[in-house]
């Protein structure tokens, strides 16, 4: 059985260790697993757009992909789901899988061969801490695609508190860094 749950701070303040249970610094999101549709299509946007290596298949059932050689940061399976349809508008489910490219050039060239598909952008962000792209991928999963500033270049206000802003992104100036 579950302890009661308890009220957290209404500002989501950094250091708020809820009874000294807080989660250890070191840990990370490891992976995202996605149901899909239709795995070939699915490979298309993944593997051929956005450039993840597979790394095992499973058929027409399962693919693991990853960057770098890592045994997966993606996984796309039918199992469930097998010929469906996005779940509609309105409902609960993952809003996005976020994909942190290593520098802004690395984001660029991500802009670029997104657009070169002709895959719609739905947003595109600069939040002060990171630059960010908004889409979907064929099975209307979101995908945000970004980098993170280094944090030396974190808005703050003058008591040190992290200030994030969700301001236009220049798409314009972020190609030019993938030709640069």
């Amino acid at each position: 059985m579950l302890p009661p749950m308890t009220k957290s701070s209404p500002t989501g303040a950094a250091g708020d260790a809820r009874g000294g249970h807080a989660i250890h610094p070191g840990t990370r999101i490891g992976h995202a697993h996605l149901k899909v549709s239709d795995i070939d299509r699915a490979l298309r946007f993944w593997h051929d757009v956005l450039g993840f290596e597979v790394t095992q298949r499973l058929g027409h059932r399962a693919v693991f992909l990853s960057a770098g050689g890592y045994h997966h940061h993606i996984g796309l399976n039918t199992w469930e789901s097998a010929g469906g349809s996005a779940p509609p508008r309105g409902t609960t489910g993952l809003y996005h899988v976020a994909i942190l490219y290593p520098d802004r050039k690395a984001l660029a060239v991500a802009l670029k061969r997104v657009l070169e598909a002709g895959i719609p952008l739905d947003g595109a962000s600069d939040h002060g801490v990171s630059e960010a792209l908004y889409l979907h991928d064929p099975d209307g999963n979101g995908v945000e695609l970004y980098r993170d500033r280094p944090e030396a270049e974190w808005p703050r206000d003058s008591e040190g508190r992290l200030t994030m802003t969700s301001e236009p992104l220049d798409l314009q100036a972020l190609l030019r860094e993938a030709e640069g």
